[in-house]
């Protein structure tokens, strides 16, 4: 179930975390919020050394996979994640 972008992958665990956010609403951490909320500075900060190198498969996947309102800044994340069924 790991995503690929020439050459750059995210792993299993982090596609299974990212896809329960965006369709059951459920929190994730640091890293990923830093990244759904277009936080680079805070992404970086919290990435493991996989996933900062990583970061253009996740910028790729949000693009492609994962519905506009879920995630591109802090408000959009906010309401999201209030906004749980």
């Amino acid at each position: 179930m790991s995503y690929e972008y020439r050459g750059f992958e995210i792993r299993d665990e982090m596609i299974e975390k990212l896809n329960a956010y965006a369709e059951r609403h459920e929190p994730i951490g640091d890293f990923l919020r830093a990244v759904l909320e277009n936080d680079l500075q805070m992404a970086v900060g919290r990435a493991d050394t996989s996933n900062l190198y990583n970061l253009p498969a996740y910028v790729t996947y949000l693009y492609n996979e994962l519905p506009a309102a879920c995630w591109g800044s802090p408000a959009k994340v906010k309401a999201w994640l209030e906004n749980a069924q």
